[in-house]
């Protein structure tokens, strides 16, 4: 008895099971990537506006330091009318400089962290959708 020659088409080629197990498989562990991907840039950001929402809080601190500052001043100034007062005006002004400056780099900060959505792991499935659509990453030999 002859033996039946295996097919060249079936040797060659996986199964329509095995591809659409393998599509499966790639598509769970392309999601979970994209989704650990979006966890980090969140994380990273939300530290980024923690530490801008820390300056803000400093410089209001030292804002409300120089707010009493300016109460002695004014005290002062109308207990003395002398050398006192203007020591103490020097202070307040000295503290309100540095609060805007405080301000000023919290604000910098915080604006690092915005938009907080996940632009990389945003940009990262657009492709991969436009990839399972063919309209990328397929060059025509």
């Amino acid at each position: 008895m002859a033996t039946p020659e295996p097919s060249l088409h079936a040797s060659q080629e996986p199964s329509l099971g095995a591809l659409v197990h393998d599509l499966t498989q790639q598509m769970s562990t392309l999601v979970r990537d994209e989704i650990r991907l979006a966890q980090a840039e969140m994380t990273q950001k939300g530290k980024r506006a923690g530490i801008g929402v820390g300056m803000f809080g400093a410089a209001g601190v030292i804002g409300l330091f120089g707010l009493g500052a300016m109460v002695t001043t004014a005290i002062l100034a109308l207990a003395l009318v002398l050398a006192a007062w203007l020591a103490a005006l020097i202070v307040a002004v000295v503290l309100f400089v540095v609060a805007g400056v405080i301000a000023l780099m919290g604000k910098s900060t915080v604006s690092k962290a915005t938009p907080a959505k996940p632009e990389q792991a945003i940009g990262g499935i657009k492709e991969d959708i436009a990839t399972m659509k063919g309209e990328r990453g397929h060059e025509h030999v």
